[in-house]
């Protein structure tokens, strides 16, 4: 199942690999972010790609607060225990932490499904995504980790060792697989001019801050207002979480005063990875600036706690949501040596790795009754 632009473009190939294997059937569903106008309704871009949709679960309410998001939670684990019955999948595969990974991981513990789940084990203080991703872990029944650090964490959790498979970020497949666009196919396609620098921006709610009035984003936005106009600015929105509409207007009516910035709902893979591989930096919370960045030697400017504890490659300047450490922090990414950027997530071969691995389970279901193993 896919949520999301985010988890999608890290999926992509995991899917493709299924897809294309004769041995296996792919069932896909589509739900949150994908089906929802507010977000760009990109599961569009997944049948574009040549995936059948075959269920579909709608659960986003209109409201970003922790009431809205706790009843959309409600509403998917409604939606995902409906599916299930009519898909009888043999296991389900997640990837991350969202929230409705976790809702949908919920109704398949119920249902007697086992679960299978990428980039378990790792650790982001600042969100409530830590706590989701860890609960996904014991719902789970195979795991697909990202890095050995990830892979002792999930055997600290009682994971059986003999279903932690550490096969890197898949969405590094996405980057050693694809044809990057030249810039002046770039520029078209996004309808923006790039400046003499340029940052690629995405900022989302701190889940677990008291900051819910997005006094930190002003910060961000103060920064990049210091920088001037001669610094092309090119924004996505935040993604569903909670309080991320007061993140959305405010961006919104500050790419109206600055001709410098566009802000996007959605960039789709190939443009977002594009452009990442065009700026001087990727600056914000999102963890594709740890994921993804490096493989293109792309600093980071990591503002803030929401990132916190998840391994990070030395391209990665790490600052607090002030107007002033943000700006100290892109002049430090902007000027740093960019060669020999090792990125700590893989080698770009992670779909075919997962692909394989739930290939060689024979019995899926003799998956289902679980042990603690001390480790």
């Amino acid at each position: 199942m896919s949520g999301s632009r985010a988890d999608y473009g890290l999926l992509y190939w995991v899917l493709k690999e299924i897809q294309d294997d004769p041995e296996l059937e792919l069932q896909l569903v589509a739900t949150a972010a994908h089906l929802s106008p507010e977000f760009g309704l990109t599961y569009r871009q997944m049948v574009c790609d040549g995936f059948a949709i075959d269920a579909k679960v709608e659960m986003l309410l209109s409201s970003d607060t922790s009431v809205g998001v706790t009843k959309s939670i409600g509403l998917a684990i409604i939606g995902f225990g409906e599916v299930f019955e009519r898909l009888c999948p043999d296991m389900l595969l997640l990837l991350g932490d969202r929230y409705e990974m976790l809702a949908a991981a919920q109704a398949a513990l119920i249902a007697q499904i086992p679960v299978a789940h990428i980039a378990g084990g790792d650790v982001t203080e600042g969100a409530f995504d830590e706590a989701i991703r860890h609960s996904v872990t014991k719902m789970s029944h195979v795991h697909f980790v990202t890095n050995a650090v990830s892979a002792a964490r999930v055997r600290q959790l009682g994971e059986d060792e003999r279903y932690i498979f550490n096969v890197g970020s898949p969405g590094l497949d996405y980057i050693r697989r694809m044809e990057l666009l030249a810039l002046p196919v770039l520029e078209e396609q996004i309808a923006f001019q790039f400046r003499k620098h340029n940052l690629l921006i995405t900022y989302h709610p701190e889940t677990l801050s008291s900051n819910v009035d997005g006094d930190h984003f002003g910060e961000l936005l103060h920064a990049l207002h210091n920088l001037g106009a001669e610094w092309g600015l090119i924004f996505t929105k935040p993604n569903a979480d909670t309080h991320g509409r007061v993140l959305a207007e405010r961006l919104e009516s500050f790419v109206m005063t600055h001709e410098n910035a566009r802000v996007y709902e959605s960039l789709g893979s190939l443009k977002y990875l594009s452009v990442m591989a065009q700026v001087d930096a990727v600056v914000g919370n999102s963890s594709s600036g740890l994921y993804e960045a490096p493989s293109f030697s792309t600093p980071t400017v990591n503002i803030g706690d929401r990132q916190k504890g998840r391994l990070k490659a030395a391209s990665v300047f790490d600052c607090s949501a002030t107007a002033i450490d943000i700006e100290d922090a892109i002049a430090a990414a902007v000027g740093a040596e960019r060669n020999n950027i090792v990125n700590p997530y893989g080698d770009g071969y992670s779909a075919s790795r997962i692909k394989n691995h739930l290939k060689q389970i024979p019995d899926p279901r003799a998956l289902l009754k679980k042990h603690f193993f001390d480790s």
